[in-house]
């Protein structure tokens, strides 16, 4: 049987769909460190980096980075304390970041609590080379300004927490998901 690439897109999509589902049908609100794990263990994504620290008065972006006075800052922010885990996967084998990114933000907000702060896309966002360099400190995120995603979600759970998501497309190839998991403290 031969397929065609729009028909083996179809099915991939597919089992992108069916391998971040499971963690929704598992359980009746499923955590996101499960979520985090599914897309480690899923077969298309590399984990090329991982830090785990503690952060005071770090900014959480809910507005686009824009330049004022001569100095990037958010459009808005807030500031929080806490432990930041850092995630950022390759993403490979003809898949794109934004729809590794759209399957675990779907599941996110079955998360009981969540709630979508922030979304923003393309050059909507601002400048990519400012949110892979100034933001996140990852040079591996610099892509095509109109390709970028990020979205920011609360987490009203104990502890609170903040997820960021960032998607970033250098090429077809070079596809990267960055994700940031922030566990408020008073």
């Amino acid at each position: 049987m031969i397929f065609g690439k729009r028909s083996i897109h179809l099915f991939c999509s597919g089992l992108l769909a069916c391998l971040f589902s499971s963690a929704v049908v598992s359980a009746e609100s499923p955590d996101v460190g499960a979520l985090l794990q599914q897309v480690d263990a899923y077969p298309h994504t590399e984990q090329v980096e991982f830090s785990e620290r503690d952060v005071i008065d770090y900014e959480v972006g809910l507005g686009a980075i824009q330049k004022i006075r001569g100095e990037w800052h958010f459009k808005k922010s807030e500031r929080l304390n806490g432990t930041l885990l850092s995630y950022t996967w390759l993403i490979g084998n003809g898949f794109s970041a934004a729809e590794v990114m759209d399957q675990l933000l779907d599941n996110v907000g079955h998360i009981k609590g969540s709630s979508e702060l922030f979304a923003c896309e393309g050059r909507a966002c601002g400048r990519a080379v400012q949110w892979a360099n100034r933001v996140f400190n990852q040079r591996v995120l610099f892509g095509r300004e109109d390709l970028q995603r990020y979205r920011v979600y609360s987490l009203q759970d104990e502890p609170e927490a903040r997820l960021l998501a960032y998607s970033a497309e250098r090429t077809a190839d070079r596809q990267y998901l960055h994700v940031e998991w922030l566990l408020v403290t008073p």
